[in-house]
């Protein structure tokens, strides 16, 4: 049987009875569509005779070598952040996929996948808008890597990490829906609570609908200035001539759009949680994952940009990574600016005026 048999919702959540009893079908599986290719009745039989998690753990194994080799051919290393926005809606659309053919409740898993869907289009629109720029990772930290890292240890980096790790990710973060989709069968229905979790996931969709927009009028703005040493409307000099995004949720996190993409997907594992009446499972994992993921990345991207901009040092300090600072270790009180990080004149010790942030 496809579905494990579970009798209560806590073992919904059970590693070792909705998984490991499940994991040989992942051994059998690519000999069977091979032999099934061309069959569209037989591979629809093998889709519902295999557990549904192991059909989307083996997708996202299918999906490193792919990766890797076009990484490879192109000399592009963003293969997997251009797939970034879409291939964890295809897993949530699997789940939900797998209920309906299964005759299952899927009220929740629909909610789930609507909200995902949104989360979808906004990444891809903001994907396309920003010509190459993805949530996960950008192209310019791999070529940035690349300087610190030899041609064989690179390759290595794109097997193990880049390709394989980040592939593996997508799907393990989706893991709180196969949870879900184990208490369908017990009757479980929409629930206040379930509202507040889909409504909550979609208030975070819209807090980096308005992070990206912020960032992405100021990077606009910006390119006119350089280009036409002209301040355009709503803008300060000051902070175009800073270079970077200090003001709106910008003024609150340094990263106000990763911040609620990080938290996106530990609601969702609270979600996963709540449904099977547990504190934890394992599919921490996967929103473990993210956060460390998101720590390095970001980490990284940081150290780069200190290094572009004199003046994100004083902005580090000042303003908190992901969440916003209770208290300022720094002189002087932002609450008259509603912690807008300014830029003012000062003295160089030589006498000559150095911009510094407020």
């Amino acid at each position: 049987m496809a579905l494990p048999v579970v009798k209560t919702l806590a073992e919904c959540s059970s590693f070792q009875k909705t998984v490991l009893p499940y994991l040989p079908q992942l051994y059998d599986l690519p000999q069977q569509l091979i032999q099934s290719w061309n069959n569209p009745a037989e591979l629809q039989t093998i889709y519902l005779a295999t557990n549904p998690l192991i059909t989307a753990f083996a997708f996202s194994l299918f999906l490193a070598p792919v990766f890797l080799l076009v990484s490879e051919v192109n000399k592009n290393y963003s293969q997997v952040d251009r797939c970034w926005s879409i291939l964890p809606t295809i897993y949530n659309a699997h789940y939900s996929l797998y209920a309906h053919l299964n005759g299952l409740e899927t009220s929740r898993l629909d909610h789930l996948l609507a909200f995902s869907v949104v989360w979808s289009i906004r990444l891809t629109f903001n994907y396309w808008r920003k010509g190459g720029y993805s949530i996960g990772s950008e192209d310019y930290r791999w070529e940035a890597l690349r300087k610190y890292l030899s041609p064989a240890l690179f390759f290595v980096f794109n097997v193990t990490f880049i390709s394989l790790a980040q592939s593996f990710l997508l799907f393990l973060i989706t893991t709180p829906t196969y949870v879900m989709l184990l208490a369908a069968p017990l009757g479980e229905t929409m629930s206040t609570a379930d509202v507040i979790f889909a409504r909550v996931l979609m208030g975070l969709v819209l807090v980096e609908v308005f992070a990206d927009q912020q960032q992405w009028n100021f990077q606009e703005a910006k390119r006119i200035y350089q280009k036409t040493a002209k301040v355009p409307h709503k803008f300060e000099q000051d902070d175009l001539d800073r270079g970077f995004v200090v003001t709106g949720l910008w003024s609150w996190s340094r990263h106000p759009n990763f911040a609620a993409e990080q938290s996106i997907w530990v609601v969702l594992y609270q979600w996963g949680c709540w449904t099977s009446q547990v504190l934890y499972n394992w599919t921490f994992l996967g929103a473990m994952s993210y956060l460390i993921l998101f720590q390095a990345s970001t980490w990284f991207t940081e150290l780069i940009t200190a290094e572009k901009y004199e003046d994100y040092k004083e902005y580090q300090r000042r303003v908190g990574k992901f969440l916003p600072k209770l208290v300022s270790d720094l002189p002087g009180d932002f609450s008259d600016q509603k912690a807008k990080p300014k830029v003012e004149k000062a003295e160089k010790k030589d006498g000559a005026p150095k911009k510094s942030l407020r």
